[in-house]
């Protein structure tokens, strides 16, 4: 009998283990070290006390990853293993975040080709608020970089931001994060980027000095820090100004993402 409680108690390791499972047959493969895992479910604001958890005697065979910040909650990750699907236990895990979560709103992204989960979601209440683009970037031939001041606070970069980012991507993520990040940029504009994994949570440019190359400057220094590929996520569909400099760039598209949102019922 499958049986649903909290996760806690369950460790970095064990989450791993099903992450990589329930996810091995995606659009993008999980194959996340159990160090990944951990520093991206903090930097989320993982609460284990709320997650959900599915247990085939001791095993996890399914789980949803909740977060909280404030009054509103983030599903970050859900899934269910190979071999226990079919047997509605996503519906159960999904259910019991939403009748227990202590929030106003419930927040999360599901892959746009992923049409089971998407369906699943709305038909538990979650309506549709955006949709994102994911891209990723790796510059080839680096051009010399732009002289920069003091470096921006990060509530600066946020505020020259044309679109609020999602919450993988906002400064309150940012500063829960548990690995370190790098600010690079000035009084004109800003890029925030984790070195160990290439994600690059923030990128912004003062109005008044935009289109005059620094956008690109600071793409490039943020692959330099890096010294690898970098993932831009949840890049809003509405923002196409966003999606052409990126395009400019040389970024390369991913996969698109759904932005959904459910007002739990007390």
């Amino acid at each position: 009998m499958i049986k649903i409680r909290s996760l806690l108690g369950i460790d970095y390791e064990e989450m791993t283990a099903a992450f990589n499972d329930a996810f091995s047959d995606y659009d993008i493969p999980a194959h996340y070290t159990t160090e990944y895992l951990r520093d991206l479910v903090l930097r989320r604001g993982y609460r284990p006390d709320l997650a959900a958890g599915a247990f085939d005697g001791a095993r996890l065979v399914g789980f949803v990853f909740n977060c909280l910040g404030g009054e509103e909650a983030y599903n970050s990750g859900t899934g269910v293993v190979i071999s226990h699907r079919r047997r509605g236990i996503a519906r159960r895990l999904m259910e019991r975040s939403i009748e227990t979560l202590p929030a106003k709103r419930y927040l999360l992204e599901v892959i746009e080709s992923n049409e089971r989960a998407a369906a699943l979601y709305r038909s538990v209440g979650f309506v549709e608020t955006r949709r994102f683009q994911c891209w990723t970037y790796e510059v080839r031939d680096p051009s010399p970089s732009s002289r920069l001041g003091m470096t921006p606070k990060l509530d600066q970069i946020r505020s020259w931001c044309d679109m609020a980012p999602s919450w993988q991507n906002s400064v309150a993520s940012i500063r829960r994060a548990t690995e370190p990040f790098v600010v690079i940029g000035d009084e004109r504009g800003g890029v925030v980027v984790f070195p160990s994994n290439g994600d690059l949570p923030l990128l912004a440019v003062a109005p008044e000095h935009r289109r005059k190359g620094l956008g690109r400057a600071l793409l490039a220094a943020a692959h330099g820090r890096a010294g690898k590929r970098l993932r831009i996520m949840n890049v809003d569909d509405a923002q196409q100004g966003i999606a052409a400099f990126l395009e400019r760039c040389g970024a390369q598209r991913m996969v698109r993402q759904i932005e959904m949102v459910i007002v739990p019922r007390r």
